[in-house]
């Protein structure tokens, strides 16, 4: 899209708030734009199989569509969003790829192996892992993170890459890719997500060293890094007045889109990125970081 039509998106989300995580797309005003017509497919993953968690909405719905693009068969994993993630099924399909929509909840363990096992089932392999699940929620008082709210962001963030990470590396193979969603929280901190921005950081480590770990298996492992993106967690999560803001800090002055990332998501999925892992991109509007 034209960098006037996003700016004039950006007014428009004005003062919209929501009473769940992660929160629903459907609900937002204006939706999130998860489908850029000038982003058009060249084969670049056909006949692969992508696995997106947290795929039914925001940046894993952008991602799953612009995999269907490129040929991709593309399996989704949600939470409770059954209305969001029926539409994403759809969407997928509708470029002319198979598509599967999965109702599990990511940070529990025992329901890893049975993700992984219904995509096999369905596809007969799998290529491309995207872990990009994810819960915050704001605390601005530091001794208000209780021990339950940091187990949760802490499972749904970080555990549950492990978990689907080990369930899926057996049926990885030489040339194929993980992809995992960090922040630039990870990078410049966020005083009011502190247990968030610590599983980002944890994120981008666990990125590193993956990746040093399977480089042998010809397995790639890296991550992207977005910035203040226009997806259901921001209504979900914070005020009026801070939604009105988002992204506004940014030298671009406005909060991104999801199909301004699901690029780097196909590049990193992609035989172009033959000679990258362990790698973090970031799409932060400018939001630049020294380290």
């Amino acid at each position: 899209m034209r960098e006037e039509e996003l700016e004039q998106m950006h007014q428009q989300a004005r003062g919209q708030t929501q009473d769940q995580q992660p929160g629903i797309e459907a609900e937002m005003h204006p939706e999130p734009v998860y489908d850029d017509p000038e982003y058009v497919g060249s084969g670049k993953l056909k006949g692969k199989v992508a696995l997106v968690t947290g795929g039914d909405s925001g940046i894993g719905r952008a991602v799953a569509i612009a995999y269907a693009k490129e040929g991709a068969n593309v399996a989704i994993v949600y939470l409770n969003e059954g209305r969001d993630a029926e539409k994403t099924k759809q969407l997928i399909e509708g470029y002319g790829v198979k598509a599967l929509a999965l109702a599990k909840d990511v940070s529990q363990p025992e329901n890893a192996q049975p993700i992984i096992d219904q995509v096999i089932q369905e596809f007969g392999q799998l290529n491309i892992l995207v872990n990009n699940a994810g819960k915050q929620f704001p605390q601005d008082d530091f001794l208000a993170i209780t021990p339950d709210q940091l187990k949760e962001t802490f499972e749904t963030n970080l555990f549950s890459m492990f978990y689907l990470t080990q369930a899926a590396l057996p049926h990885l193979n030489k040339e194929d890719s993980i992809i995992n969603t960090s922040s630039v929280t990870a990078y410049r901190g966020a005083p009011s997500l502190i247990d968030y921005s610590a599983t980002k950081g944890a994120i981008t480590t666990l990125t590193r060293s993956l990746a040093s770990n399977l480089i042998e298996k010809g397995i790639r492992v890296n991550a992207v890094a977005p910035g203040p993106i226009w997806t259901p967690l921001i209504p979900a999560t914070f005020t009026k007045e801070k939604v009105e803001a988002h992204g506004e800090d940014t030298p671009m002055k406005r909060r991104g889109q999801p199909s301004e990332n699901a690029p780097a998501y196909v590049y990193l999925a992609s035989r172009d990125s033959s000679y990258v892992t362990g790698q973090t991109i970031h799409i932060n509007g400018g939001d630049y970081i020294t380290s």
